[in-house]
C-alpha cells in the first residue's frame, strides 16, 4: 500500500488553493463541500471561481504567490500551470509540515485527492496514488451506478436506531444479526417510498425476530443489449434474492445480477410455456411471502406488451409490496439500432404500438385506425401473422409499396434488419427464415434505414462490435 487512506475533518481547517483557473475552481468547490475555511491565491480567477468567491464570501488574495501567504494554512492545493510555482509551494509546505497536493504532479504531493462517491455520511474514495486519475474516475462511475441515491439517508436513519438496538440486544452477535437483517430489508430498497410508520413496523418486526415480508421488483431489462439497462434496474438485480426471468433475457444480462441469487426461468414462446402466466403470478407471491426480494426481469419494458399489469394485479390482491422499473422498450431500442427514427417531421408525426398476439380469438385491432398518413406502426410479436397484417392493412387502404422493416434480435450482436415493402412482408419473413424475437416497423420512416444507420457492418470486429446489422433490399 503506497498511500494511507484517511478522511479529514476540514471544518474550521484553514486551506488554500493557489491558482485561478478551471482546475482551481474544481478543487475549491470540493473543499467547500467539506466545509473548509478557504483562501484563494491568484492575481486572476476564472468567472466560475469568481462567482464561487462571491457566493461563499471566500478570502481572495489577488496577487502572485509568495511563501508567507500560506504560513497559517494546514492544507494547500497547488493548481497553477507554472511548474516552478508549484514546486515552490510544495517545498515550502514540506518544510513547514503543511499537507500539499499539486494537481497532476504526484512528485509534488504529500497527499492525493481520490475520486469520491458521495452519499453523505457514506463516502467512498478511490485512489490510484496519482498514477491514473481517469481509471479511478471510471471505477467510481461503476460503484456509483450500483448504490441507491438514498444510501446516505438510510445511514442516518440507522444511526438514529443505534441506542435503541443496544438496549434491545445485549450481545454483539445479536446486534450484528439485527443489522444484517435491517440492511437486507425493504427499508433499504424502498426507503423513500416507505412512510415513517411502515419503517417503524419493519424495525419492530426485526427486533421481535419476526419474518419481514419480501417484495417484488418488476424490472424491464430492455430490448437485448445489456448496456441499455437503467441504473435502477442494475441496482435491483444486485439486491435481489431471486431473479425470475423471461426466455429473452440474455446470459450477459443475467451475469450482471447478484451472483448468489436464485435464478428461475419462466420463459414463454409460441406453443411452449415453461410456466403459464397464472403460475408465474403465484410464484411471485409465494417467494415474497417467504421474505424474499424478488426481481421479476422482463424483456423490453414491463408495461408495454409485457403482461406486467397482470402480475401486479395479483401482487396487489395479496398485498405484496412492489416497484416497477421501466426500461428502453423494444420499439425504441430496435428502431434506434436499425437507424429508423420512429417519428420524423417529413414522414411520421405519431407512432402506434400494437401486438400481433391477441388475448381472445377474433379479437383484432382496429385496422382502419392503423392506416393513417404520417404514422409509424410498430408491431410486437407479429412475425407469425405477417400475412394477416399485410392483407388487413392493404384492405383498409395502406399502399402495397409502404416501406417495412423486420428487426430480428434487435440491439444484440446478432441483430439483422430486413427491409422491403408491405406487399412482400410475408415473403420477406419466409425467405429469410426470420426467427423470434422480431419487431415489425411499418411506415415511411423505414426509407431512412440505410442513410441513418449509424453503424457500418464492414468495420466490425469481435472485440468492438456490440450488434450486427444487415440491410436486405
Amino acid at each position: 500500500m503506497e498511500q494511507f487512506p484517511i478522511f479529514l475533518n476540514l471544518n474550521n481547517f484553514p486551506c488554500a488553493v493557489v491558482g485561478g483557473g478551471d482546475v482551481a475552481f474544481r478543487k475549491a468547490s470540493a473543499l467547500l463541500k467539506a466545509q473548509a475555511e478557504l483562501t484563494i491565491i491568484s492575481p486572476k480567477v476564472c468567472p466560475e471561481l469568481k462567482q464561487l468567491i462571491d457566493d461563499h464570501h471566500l478570502t481572495w488574495l489577488n496577487q502572485n504567490y509568495q511563501d508567507q501567504l500560506i504560513d497559517n494554512m494546514r492544507l494547500v492545493v497547488a493548481a497553477t500551470d507554472n511548474e516552478t510555482v508549484n514546486a515552490q509551494v510544495y517545498a515550502y509546505c514540506e518544510a513547514h509540515k503543511i499537507l500539499i497536493n499539486t494537481v497532476d504532479s504526484p512528485k509534488y504531493c504529500r497527499y492525493t485527492t481520490p475520486s469520491i462517491v458521495d452519499r453523505s455520511p457514506i463516502l467512498i474514495a478511490i485512489s490510484s496514488a496519482g498514477m491514473s486519475p481517469v481509471l479511478a474516475r471510471r471505477i467510481r462511475a461503476t460503484i456509483e451506478s450500483s448504490l441507491p441515491q438514498a444510501l446516505g439517508e438510510i445511514a442516518e436513519y440507522a444511526g438514529s436506531l443505534r441506542t435503541r438496538i443496544k438496549q434491545a440486544f445485549s450481545t454483539l452477535d445479536q446486534r450484528r444479526t439485527f443489522w444484517e437483517n435491517f440492511f437486507s430489508s425493504s427499508i433499504v430498497s424502498r426507503f423513500r417510498q416507505l412512510k415513517a410508520e411502515q419503517k417503524e413496523q419493519i424495525v419492530n418486526d426485526l427486533i421481535a425476530n419476526e419474518q419481514v415480508q419480501g417484495e417484488v421488483w418488476l424490472v424491464g431489462a430492455g430490448p437485448g443489449d445489456e448496456e441499455l439497462l437503467t441504473i435502477k434496474a442494475l441496482q435491483k438485480m444486485q439486491l435481489a434474492d431471486v431473479i425470475v426471468y423471461d426466455r429473452l433475457i440474455s446470459q450477459k444480462t443475467l451475469d450482471l445480477a447478484r451472483k448468489d441469487a436464485d435464478f428461475i426461468c419462466v420463459g414463454k414462446q409460441k406453443n411452449y410455456h415453461l410456466k403459464q402466466q397464472e403460475e408465474i403470478n403465484d410464484l411471485l407471491v409465494r417467494l415474497a411471502q417467504e421474505g424474499k426480494k424478488v426481481c421479476r426481469l422482463k424483456g423490453g419494458d414491463p408495461f408495454i406488451f409485457g403482461r406486467g399489469g397482470e402480475e401486479l394485479e395479483t401482487l396487489v390482491e395479496h398485498q405484496i409490496p412492489f416497484q416497477v422499473i421501466p426500461a428502453v422498450t423494444a420499439a425504441a431500442g430496435c428502431a434506434s439500432y436499425a437507424g429508423i427514427p420512429l417519428t420524423h417531421r417529413d414522414y411520421a408525426r405519431k407512432v402506434v404500438f400494437v401486438t400481433g398476439q391477441n388475448s381472445k380469438a377474433g379479437d383484432y385491432p382496429d385496422w382502419q385506425a392503423l392506416v393513417r398518413p404520417y404514422q409509424t406502426l410498430v408491431v410486437y410479436m407479429g412475425l407469425t401473422r405477417a400475412q394477416l397484417i399485410k392483407d388487413e392493412l392493404i384492405h383498409h387502404g395502406m399502399s402495397k409499396s409502404m416501406p417495412v422493416a423486420i428487426v430480428e434480435k434487435g440491439t444484440t450482436r446478432e441483430q439483422k434488419v430486413y427491409v422491403g415493402n408491405l406487399d412482400n412482408l410475408p415473403q420477406l419473413a419466409r425467405d429469410n427464415q426470420i426467427g423470434s424475437p422480431a419487431l415489425l416497423i411499418i411506415g415511411e420512416v423505414v426509407k431512412l434505414a440505410n442513410t441513418l444507420n449509424w453503424f457500418n457492418p464492414d468495420e466490425l470486429t469481435d472485440e468492438t462490435s456490440t450488434f450486427n446489422t444487415y440491410i436486405k433490399p
